[in-house]
């Protein structure tokens, strides 16, 4: 599959630097959602945001989600608890925020936790990839590649939902 300009998708332009092979899945689902989540707002009004077309999520909640979400998995995959401002985040996905959240400060947000992402990524050995690790206040059991991957298919799942959305309130 290829991107505008015939650029092909990420998973297709070979490795990222300084990142183990077992772990670039996880680096190309996440670049890959951070040029779809760019293209897909370009030009997308901040009024649109929270618009749920026939009931179905927003646009707002997915850019929030996708974030939130990611910065959570990352942060179990590194065996640390959330914070308090990762809980307060998460309480706050489904709202416009105050002052209401515009939309070319979430991509920035995002593509921060991407990086951020990335660096965890090159800083993670495969020997590691097995080791336990738990999510949540009932600590459910998963595994480092657990975390990863997770995040991985989490934020290519929000993104397309999000492309979606986005031509569904364009029309």
């Amino acid at each position: 599959m290829q991107g505008p300009l015939n650029i092909p998708d990420v998973w297709l332009r070979g490795p990222i630097d300084g990142i183990d092979p077992l772990l670039q899945p996880v680096a190309h689902a996440l670049v890959q959602a951070q040029e779809d989540l760019e293209r897909a707002t370009a030009g997308f009004p901040d009024e649109a945001l929270w618009i749920r077309p026939n009931g179905a999520a927003s646009v707002g909640f997915h850019v929030k989600h996708l974030i939130g979400a990611t910065d959570r998995l990352l942060t179990y995959a590194r065996g640390e608890q959330l914070t308090e401002a990762q809980r307060a985040w998460l309480a706050s996905e489904s709202n416009d925020g105050e002052p209401p959240e515009r939309i070319g400060a979430l991509v920035e947000r995002f593509r921060r936790v991407v990086a951020g992402g990335l660096a965890q990524l090159r800083a993670t050995p495969p020997a590691f990839l097995t080791t336990p690790r738990t999510i949540g206040r009932a600590e459910l059991p998963t595994t480092v590649i657990g975390c990863l991957f997770h995040a991985a298919e989490h934020a290519a799942r929000h993104a397309g939902q999000l492309i979606t959305t986005i031509k569904i309130v364009r029309s």
